[in-house]
């Protein structure tokens, strides 16, 4: 069984891999800003990592060797942002303003928050999916989709708008669902449509809410907190 989870551990790090390095690439040419990159990374990440345990055996071990992915990732973010390796690209694709020590904040704190829901819940829960579904669909779409359409601030949190949130909400609802639907489909949780739908439907609503907050750089933090504890109580 351990050779067959390298086996899903490469896969899973050349797709984890291929997909930072093309947006590292895009916004170091300029093709997109690095704002919009961070967003991207931010939401492709997660399904991509996620979808890949299907390829894992029921081994025990299993979820450690897939936690190597994020892992590694973090540990590079943290050099990176650290300075003790050289990384323009990288920095041009997560920092908003240039300076590498941004990358010690958001995209860090992501990465630690993979690498420990996956070895908590793995696919014993679906609420470790769920968190990081929230985060990577709802967060992320919340930021993108509200700096690009115009709406009324939050009368509680000046910086963010009620697109962004009702983003946040159909973002984190809309990634949950399908991707649990293939983790369904294929026999790992037995759950139907109608007891998953309105449960993430409360989950996606309180966690917009909690994303809403006017609190900075910890929203990668915060947002999977509260699906974790809501999801605890649901599932």
């Amino acid at each position: 069984m351990l050779g067959s989870d390298l086996l899903a551990l490469v896969i899973t790090l050349v797709a984890a891999l291929v997909w930072l390095r093309l947006n590292d690439f895009l916004a170091h040419r300029g093709i997109i800003s690095a704002s919009l990159s961070r967003k991207i990374i931010h939401i492709g990440t997660g399904p991509i990592f996620v979808l890949c345990w299907l390829l894992f055996t029921p081994a025990p071990s299993a979820r450690f060797v897939a936690a190597i992915v994020p892992l590694g990732i973090t540990a590079q973010f943290f050099m990176v942002g650290a300075g003790i390796i050289q990384d323009k690209a990288a920095v041009d694709a997560m920092a908003r303003t240039g300076d590498r020590r941004e990358i010690l904040r958001g995209p860090l704190y992501y990465g630690i928050v993979f690498v420990g829901l996956t070895l908590i819940f793995w696919l014993d829960s679906p609420v470790g999916i769920i968190a990081l579904m929230v985060l990577c669909g709802g967060d992320g779409f919340g930021d993108v989709i509200g700096k690009r359409i115009s709406s009324r601030a939050l009368p509680w949190s000046p910086r963010k708008t009620w697109a962004g949130s009702l983003a946040v909400l159909v973002g984190g609802f809309v990634f949950s669902l399908l991707v649990l639907a293939v983790f369904i489909q294929f026999g790992v949780f037995d759950l139907t449509l109608g007891e998953l739908i309105p449960r993430l439907l409360l989950i996606s609503v309180v966690c917009a809410a909690v994303e809403s907050l006017p609190v900075r750089d910890l929203d990668n933090l915060t947002v999977p907190a509260a699906a974790v504890a809501l999801g605890l109580l649901l599932f």
